[in-house]
């Protein structure tokens, strides 16, 4: 099997992270997906309408966008720091499949007691694309010992 090297380490034939990430505007008011900066790690995703995400509530906002995340990989909507800080805006419900072709929608979480409006070509979350495995599941009666077993929810600061 080939091996590819990425960003994050080494990534398996099956994995096509070196084209273009391909996207399809499904709304006249939408705007593509696009880095900042050279050395930003997610795509500023943007609303193509207008809304209102209420206080202590959430909205699901159209991007007017659908994608082609590449083989091997998955996109995740992530907050963006500045509305996060500023405005307690989440994302939730992040998680774009490589065969999903449909337009992307954003869960934002409005955890302030003001009401949040977006406006259309408003930046409401980032799109990170990372590489992913899916290996074939296999049921076994045993699983291997680790010194840690079992002991979950904060159990390795108790040591």
């Amino acid at each position: 099997m080939s091996m590819l090297r990425g960003g994050g380490g080494e990534v398996d034939g099956n994995t096509d992270v070196r084209g273009p990430l391909r996207i399809m505007l499904v709304d006249k008011s939408a705007k593509a997906p696009c880095r900042a900066t050279e050395g930003a790690v997610g795509y500023d995703v943007y609303s193509a309408a207008a809304t209102v995400v209420k206080g202590r509530s959430s909205a699901v906002v159209g991007t007017g966008v659908a994608v082609a995340i590449p083989r091997g990989c998955y996109g995740r909507i992530a907050p963006r720091s500045g509305l996060a800080v500023k405005n307690s805006i989440d994302v939730g419900a992040g998680v774009i499949d490589p065969d999903y072709r449909g337009e992307v929608k954003v869960l934002l979480f409005n955890h302030g007691d003001e009401d949040f409006a977006i406006e259309p070509g408003m930046r409401i979350a980032q799109l990170i694309l990372e590489v992913c495995a899916t290996p074939p599941v296999a049921v076994v009666d045993n699983l291997d010992e680790t010194d840690r077993g079992s002991m979950g929810f904060g159990s390795t600061g108790m040591r």
